[in-house]
């Protein structure tokens, strides 16, 4: 029995029993390694590669020698879990019914109620058919997958997504000779450490940080922007950690390996906000053997273009359900994207809708409600001293009138920058006649994207609750079927687009069915889909 075992995961995950010279030598198949070093709450601005001297980060700026740097990625949402749900699925939130901020978390507040001042439960959005998390395709072909610690996908994860997600997964668990996808995500730079470290430590004197316009350039403001330097700093020496880990295994050279962060800063008109400051990140990309090193690449990739292009270099033709477009490898996609979009609606208990969509010289918005201010009352954002200061200098009238303008009292419905003159985004060009044939150009582009993709942020999120939970529940899917024919157990499920995983009873990793398995197996075998319950376990014993 064990013989068989050994054989049959050997023909479901193709290449997983060719063998290295040693487990951390390089990789013999011909599916390359991929790892991605993702760093939460950063814009490009604070890093050596993008032009900024402050800090020195040996370790990512030797990655960008060795790799591209991208100066056009974009994160379709400005906070992190309907990011998240971009990068995991290819998909946009708006499309996902992901956009709101966050939908599932069971872990917060109590009777299944993450907000109290909000009748919603936690829930997984029921999304469009055939979205998949992305990392499943990979399994299927052989990848070990591993993730950790953070998922935050704004749905309840899937068991075939991941060989592992935890704080202790690492591509050296994977078996020998095994192609792998590895997610490194680091916290140490998100926007609750301004505060929780406000008293560490601190690598770069606060009096030389630069201070971007729209702030006051006072004592507070400048130890945050420290802070967030030194924590930039903590986050060099922690990926530094996986990049010693791949050398030393052999593997570095021929690996591809992107940085990025998982939306802009962590200040205030940063994250939660759409612009550039909240929606544009830091990516570099390493590909196998030095290729296009030292180079700069000025192409939009949107988050939503993750998925399809890691498939694509892992010689996995995307799914035509991804909504983003294969940026390298045999996949590629000959038509470039000309715009990014952007959508942000409830933070937490706070809702307010805005879209964005950004041309390569101009970024328009739009708001739904101008009633209320860009600066929301998040209550977690409240908890940062520059918040604070913020709040305080505007309610005694001590900032300019730019400094003023995102913590105004209301907004303008439209919104127009030039990038190229304006890069902070501080003059609004929205009334000007002159640029009026951009204005509505860049609305209608907008619009057509908003019908094109079934934007979902127009419907109240109560009555997305209402269809998709109909029993107060998320819905169970249907009871799996069993064929038993010559010798072997075809199993079925009704609903076309749910994933069947089966394992055996000493087994703790659901694996992916994708044939028929020996009736004298004993096993468990379920499915799942996002937005659902799993079915109900069925057995061969």
């Amino acid at each position: 029995m064990k013989q068989f075992f050994f054989l049959f995961s050997c023909s479901l995950l193709l290449v997983g029993c060719q063998t290295e010279k040693d487990r951390g030598g390089a990789n013999e198949t011909k599916q390359p390694n991929i790892v991605w070093l993702v760093a939460e709450d950063q814009s490009p601005e604070w890093f050596p590669m993008y032009g900024d001297s402050t800090i020195s980060l040996p370790n990512l700026e030797a990655l960008a020698d060795d790799g591209v740097i991208f100066e056009n990625a974009y994160s379709p949402a400005p906070v992190c879990a309907p990011a998240r749900s971009s990068i995991i699925t290819g998909m946009y939130p708006t499309s996902l019914g992901t956009h709101n901020m966050r939908t599932h978390a069971p872990w917060r507040g109590k009777g299944n109620k993450p907000y109290p001042n909000l009748d919603i439960p936690s829930y997984s959005p029921l999304v469009p058919n055939g979205v998949k998390m992305f990392t499943q395709y990979l399994r299927e072909e052989g990848y070990y997958c591993s993730n950790g610690p953070k998922e935050d996908y704004n749905f309840q994860k899937l068991a075939a997504a991941w060989d592992e997600s935890s704080k202790e997964h690492h591509y050296r668990n994977r078996r020998e000779g095994q192609p792998f996808f590895s997610v490194f995500n680091f916290s140490v730079c998100h926007e609750s450490q301004i505060w929780a470290r406000g008293k560490d430590s601190l690598f770069v004197d606060p009096a030389k940080v630069k201070v971007p316009p729209y702030f006051p350039d006072n004592d507070t403001i400048r130890h945050d922007l420290a802070v967030n330097y030194s924590n930039l700093k903590r986050l060099d020496d922690q990926l530094g950690e996986v990049i010693s880990d791949l050398k030393e295994d052999g593997l570095y050279e021929n690996s591809m390996i992107f940085f990025y962060g998982d939306h802009g800063g962590p200040f205030p008109r940063h994250k939660r906000a759409l612009y550039e400051t909240g929606t544009k990140v830091p990516m570099l990309i390493k590909f196998p053997k030095g290729q296009k090193a030292g180079s700069r690449d000025a192409r939009f990739i949107s988050f939503v273009d993750l998925a399809p292009t890691v498939l694509s270099l892992a010689g996995i033709a995307p799914p035509k359900v991804m909504q983003g477009v294969a940026q390298f490898g045999p996949f590629e996609a000959t038509k470039k994207p000309k715009y990014t979009f952007h959508a942000s609606d409830r933070f937490d208990g706070v809702y307010d809708r805005l879209r964005a969509v950004r041309s390569e010289r101009y970024k328009y918005i739009k708001s739904y409600d101008t009633t209320l201010s860009h600066a929301l009352p998040v209550k977690y954002r409240e908890q940062m001293p520059m918040m604070r200061e913020l709040r305080r200098l505007y309610a005694n009238g001590e900032l300019s009138e730019k400094q003023a303008h995102w913590l105004a009292t209301t907004k303008p419905e439209e919104e127009l920058y030039d990038l190229q003159n304006d890069p902070y985004e501080l003059n609004n060009l929205a009334r000007l006649p002159e640029v009026q044939d951009t204005l509505l150009q860049l609305r209608s582009v907008l619009q057509d994207w908003m019908e094109q993709t079934n934007d979902l942020g127009g419907i109240p999120e109560a009555d997305l609750i209402a269809k998709w939970l109909p029993d107060g529940d998320q819905p169970k899917l249907p009871p799996l079927e069993m064929e038993d024919k010559d010798g072997h157990i075809r199993l079925l499920t009704k609903k076309s687009d749910a994933t069947i995983l089966w394992k055996t009873p000493q087994d703790s990793l659901w694996n992916i069915y994708t044939q028929p398995i020996p009736n004298t197996t004993s096993f468990e075998a379920k499915s799942e889909r996002i937005g659902y319950r799993d079915s109900a376990i069925l057995t061969n014993s």
